[in-house]
């Protein structure tokens, strides 16, 4: 499955599903970027359960200032609407691979019942 285009118009329909959503915030003048691409490519057409969406962050400055992205590229992994994972740096395929599994494997229960709990303590 191909990669899908995130903007300011769609990226609202697309976080509001269940499941997992990856996205890869990037910029056509980064070097890493280009790297990491054909990899986030590649690992997309393996898992077509998975949304695996793009930000170009020059054309969507202000929906990459909304998820608060600060360097290029950036990963970020959402399942059931709750961010796991958030980091900057290109990744090679086993690493992004295992992202994926440890994504798959968190008991989203148990993280909903703990921000519960963090939003009654607060």
């Amino acid at each position: 499955m191909a990669a899908t285009e995130l903007t300011r118009e769609n990226v609202e329909d697309v976080l509001a599903g269940d499941g997992m959503i990856l996205i890869d915030f990037w910029a056509g003048w980064c070097g890493p970027c280009r790297f990491f691409a054909p990899v986030y490519e590649r690992v997309s057409e393996k898992h077509p359960d998975i949304v695996f969406g793009k930000v170009d962050t020059e054309a969507q400055q202000e929906l990459a200032g909304a998820f608060r992205i600060s360097s290029i590229p950036t990963l970020m992994i959402i399942r059931d609407r709750v961010v796991l994972y958030a980091q900057p740096g290109a990744l090679r395929e086993p690493e992004l691979e295992r992202l994926i599994e440890e994504a798959r494997a968190v008991d989203m229960d148990e993280v909903r019942r703990r921000a519960a709990e963090h939003q009654h303590s607060a």
